[in-house]
């Protein structure tokens, strides 16, 4: 725990814009399931979670960062049982095995996978902090990653395992990786991305991927324009959306595309054009604003941290929001493939709002165990 006087380093314009950003979500997600008898419980759960996200902030804050990398063997070992578990058992949503049934309950673990390896990699690169970056280096640092990741593959979840390996980079950039094995890599990545694409669109079944996965990728690349329903619909129906809200948009509770249902889960992946439909490019930017403020406060806690561990957990949960940001509003633009990753703090969901409730709490905890803040 922390000396009182430690909570004078809080900071309270990153616990705002999360407060503000959490509240808007859930605002949103009452107005996009409106009507909708059999999806109302998710209001009062989204509430329940964003406070037990709260509270959770302010006890990961008071506890030193420190004392949860010292456990990590525990936690590796905690969370790979469990990933393991939702291999074996979990239920299966959308063709892959992503959470737990508990009760009304869905427990996602691959979410907090996320937030445990910007811990395991925090304490890694923090103790390889003197050593040469040279292959192994990598290798070690990919390995972590991969003893999570492997059972996120095997569900199958690629779109967070490919979450998991922008971590790594992001890492390994802000830790030093040389310029040559950047490019290395950066080829490696070129080419395997042209490789799974070229297999989609020529029907070819890949490893660890669904057949619903790689049609994501095909429809994207090759859109069918005679399609009127099936998988490019709730795309198309986005563009409407978004389109539709104009500057202002149709006021609050008022977009049609979103009350009268013909854009799907809407308030999960697809919130982003209920909130443009209803709110217009005022709303979209609002949004987008408020998520670069938290980007930006988790990377003034990595440039005052203490240490090398502080820094690259500051950096991490950073890079976490800022990636899932900006895939899930690039499929609602129809810029990326389909990808099933929530907009942080705003898309419904349970799991993923504590884990990156509990990020935030770990960001705070390295900004209280250093100098105050620059505003």
């Amino acid at each position: 725990m922390v000396r009182g006087t430690s909570w004078r380093y809080f900071d309270f314009w990153l616990l705002g814009t999360v407060v503000l950003a959490t509240a808007f979500g859930t605002t949103m997600i009452r107005s996009a399931v409106a009507g909708n008898e059999v999806l109302l419980p998710l209001i009062n759960r989204q509430i329940y979670f964003a406070l037990v996200g709260l509270i959770l902030i302010f006890i990961v804050a008071a506890i030193d960062y420190r004392y949860w990398m010292a456990l990590y063997r525990p936690i590796f070992f905690v969370m790979s049982v469990l990933l393991f578990a939702l291999f074996l058992s979990a239920q299966a949503v959308f063709g892959a095995a992503r959470w737990f049934s508990v009760g009304v309950l869905f427990l996602q673990p691959t979410e907090f996978a996320k937030i445990v390896a910007i811990l395991l990699l925090a304490r890694y690169f923090e103790r390889t902090q003197n050593r040469p970056r040279d292959l192994r280096w990598i290798l070690v640092a990919f390995l972590w990653v991969m003893g999570l990741g492997i059972w996120i593959l095997l569900q199958p979840n690629l779109s967070n395992v490919v979450v998991l390996m922008v971590l790594l980079a992001s890492l390994l950039w802000f830790n030093g990786i040389q310029l040559k094995h950047l490019l290395i890599f950066g080829v490696i990545g070129f080419l395997g991305i042209s490789t799974i694409v070229t297999l989609s669109v020529l029907g070819i079944p890949i490893p660890f991927m669904q057949e619903y996965q790689q049609d994501r990728i095909t429809n994207f690349i090759l859109p069918d324009p005679n399609a009127t329903f099936g998988a490019t619909y709730n795309v198309e129906q986005a563009l409407v959306a978004i389109g539709s809200g104009g500057l202002f948009g149709k006021g609050y509770g008022h977009g049609t595309q979103t009350q009268l249902r013909f854009l799907k889960v809407r308030h999960t992946d697809f919130i982003f054009s209920a909130i443009s439909e209803e709110f217009g490019l005022v709303g979209a930017l609002l949004v987008i604003v408020i998520l670069v403020l938290i980007i930006w406060r988790c990377l003034r806690a990595a440039q005052k941290a203490r240490d090398v561990a502080g820094m690259n957990i500051a950096y991490g949960v950073a890079t976490l929001i800022f990636f899932q940001g900006m895939v899930n509003i690039g499929v609602n633009l129809n810029i990326v493939p389909v990808s099933g990753l929530p907009l942080p703090f705003i898309s419904y969901g349970g799991s993923g709002l504590t884990s990156l409730m509990l990020g935030i709490g770990l960001v705070q905890s390295v900004a209280m165990r250093h100098r105050q803040l620059e505003f």
